[in-house]
């Protein structure tokens, strides 16, 4: 197995735990659950991003928003502003934590959910027979 495919693995696995959490009646614990899963997806989603670039376009990239600017470079994805929000996003909940942030975050959560799928489905449509 290779570096991209493992971790398009463990990003797909992610984003199940997110979507799981996000379907459940909400609590402040499940609330709390799904930012948690949004930062390991996030995560795991430029950690995909750059394994893919990588392994098929031989570029290297050192941080989560020049990953997803090299990503829309080369066409994985589309407005790369919405994916530098969702970096943004992350490093609020993992560096601050207040009730409001928190339901702000847990609202958009579903967006974000939505963005990670769209790129796991590029990223493995791509990563064939090239």
């Amino acid at each position: 197995m290779t570096k991209l495919e493992a971790a398009a693995e463990q990003f797909e696995q992610a984003l199940k735990r997110l979507g799981e959490a996000l379907r459940m009646p909400k609590t402040d614990i499940v609330r709390d659950s799904a930012i948690q899963r949004f930062e390991f997806s996030l995560d795991l989603a430029w950690k995909t991003v750059k394994a893919f670039l990588e392994e098929k376009h031989g570029v290297r990239s050192a941080s989560p928003k020049e990953c997803f600017r090299e990503a829309y470079r080369h066409g994985l994805i589309g407005y790369t502003d919405e994916w530098l929000r969702l970096v943004d996003m992350r490093n609020e909940t993992v560096h601050t934590y207040n009730q409001d942030l928190a339901e702000k975050i847990f609202s958009q959560l579903p967006r974000a959910l939505e963005c990670m799928e769209e790129l796991l489905g590029a990223i493995k449509i791509n990563s064939r027979g090239k």
